[in-house]
């Protein structure tokens, strides 16, 4: 019974992350990007640092540390949150959760890069798989791209941050938890970010034209994007592991897509179901080999599969 509600747990945090991509387009309706990864992260802290606390994971960090700190906030959630918000202002949800869903292919090619460590065949074709996936969803039938050009780059660049923090963050799991390391990065990401948003976006914000439902959807964002959520998917970690917690990852764009067809009515043709299909093949291919791979579990320990806060 208890597996059963650790599941549970895991595959809620999932649909909410999913259904994300959709809340964002009621935030984008009032909100500048800026003004939204501010608030949602102004709203998460409490959430993460108390659920630190409660849990008895709350660490002091040392100095020698602390750069590496900085350097992995400025991936994420800077320059993640930077590419995916403004990258969702301009493409649909279900195009930017599949582009989004290809991180853990690239954390092994740039840990190849970086750490000189192995890259599988597996990988390789993982990643060729999903990227034949990708080329799927974001292009029509005659050719054309079925989104802005310049937002699919910027959902790429949320995948580079989102990898260049994998790699830093794999160096301080060996000391600090999960749940720690999401705090205060969701803590100096919000530094970061507050000029941007005093001097471009709140001079201009006229808070009387903006509409209930904005309001309602950066609620959501902090309290179940950006702080459950990872309380949720800390416990399936904490009993499944690493490996078999991260699977349940490949249904946020499934998720995504669904829901942007129920409630935004995004189109949804054959090419594009085809194309998450082969999206969803490569990730799970590349990710079941690395479960059954001979002391891959130590490893996953530390490359442990940090939510998008």
């Amino acid at each position: 019974m208890k597996k059963f509600w650790v599941i549970f747990s895991v595959s809620l945090a999932m649909v909410f992350w999913g259904i994300t991509f959709v809340i964002f387009k009621y935030a984008n309706a009032s909100f500048d990007p800026i003004a939204i990864i501010f608030t949602r992260l102004l709203i998460s802290i409490p959430f993460l640092f108390s659920f630190a606390v409660l849990t008895g994971r709350m660490m002091r960090i040392r100095k020698g540390d602390f750069k590496w700190f900085l350097v992995m906030a400025a991936f994420e959630p800077f320059i993640y949150f930077i590419g995916e918000s403004f990258g969702l202002s301009m493409v649909s949800s279900t195009v930017a959760a599949i582009i989004i869903s290809t991180i853990p292919l690239f954390v092994p090619i740039a840990a190849w890069f970086l750490l000189k460590e192995r890259l599988t065949a597996t990988n390789i074709v993982g990643l060729l798989i999903s990227f034949t996936g990708v080329v799927m969803v974001v292009m029509a039938s005659d050719g054309r791209l079925t989104g802005n050009l310049k937002g699919i780059l910027l959902m790429f660049l949320a995948v580079f941050g989102a990898t260049g923090y994998t790699i830093i963050a794999k160096r301080l799991l060996d000391t600090y938890n999960g749940i720690l390391i999401t705090a205060w990065q969701s803590t100096l990401g919000f530094i970061f970010i507050t000029p941007f948003f005093l001097t471009l976006e709140l001079p201009h914000l006229d808070f009387s034209a903006v509409l209930p439902s904005s309001w309602w959807a950066l609620l959501y964002l902090g309290v179940f994007g950006s702080g459950i959520c990872f309380i949720l998917f800390a416990v399936g970690i904490r009993e499944l592991g690493a490996s078999k917690a991260n699977i349940f990852a490949n249904l946020v764009p499934v998720v995504a897509a669904i829901t942007s067809f129920f409630v935004l009515k995004e189109p949804m043709p054959v090419m594009k179901v085809m194309g998450i299909v082969v999206v969803l093949t490569g990730l799970m291919m590349s990710q079941v080999n690395n479960m059954n791979r001979k002391g891959n579990a130590r490893r996953w320990r530390k490359w442990i599969f940090m939510p998008r806060v």
